[in-house]
């Protein structure tokens, strides 16, 4: 029998003063929130810091953590945490070719790519918080 291989991947969905979302544009999926895998040994809060330093430029702060989308098909967890700006500066990279704030509705409408924009919204509903989808 195989061990099952497993990816474990962190988001940020971070809102400035103006309550304004930040949004990268990635080459493959189009405009989300920053986030990727997690490694070996780090935490689910410090990949989120990481991730999102690593595609904007930007120091966050996480705020709360909001739930988890498992895709069950792929064996894969995405834990999604709200977080702020407290530091860095934002510039585009390899892995986001445009970076900014966006007004929330605005940031909803440019978020296309599968369940994205439902994570988006979850996290910013603290009614539904934590959340667990399944698919």
């Amino acid at each position: 029998m195989t061990s099952p291989k497993h990816i474990v991947s962190a988001a940020s969905i971070v809102l400035n003063d103006k309550n304004e979302i930040l949004l990268i544009k990635g080459p493959r999926r189009g405009w989300e929130m920053p986030g990727g895998q997690v490694e070996e040994g780090e935490s689910l809060k410090n990949a989120a810091i990481r991730e999102t330093k690593e595609e904007c430029g930007l120091d966050i702060e996480i705020t709360a953590f909001c739930g988890v989308f498992q895709n069950v098909s792929q064996s894969i967890c995405n834990t999604l945490f709200l977080g702020r700006p407290v530091g860095g500066e934002l510039t585009p990279t390899d892995e986001a070719l445009e970076v900014g704030f966006f007004p929330l509705e605005e940031g909803l409408e440019m978020v296309t790519w599968k369940n994205f924009r439902e994570r988006i919204e979850l996290c910013l509903d603290q009614s539904k918080q934590p959340f667990f989808v399944d698919f």
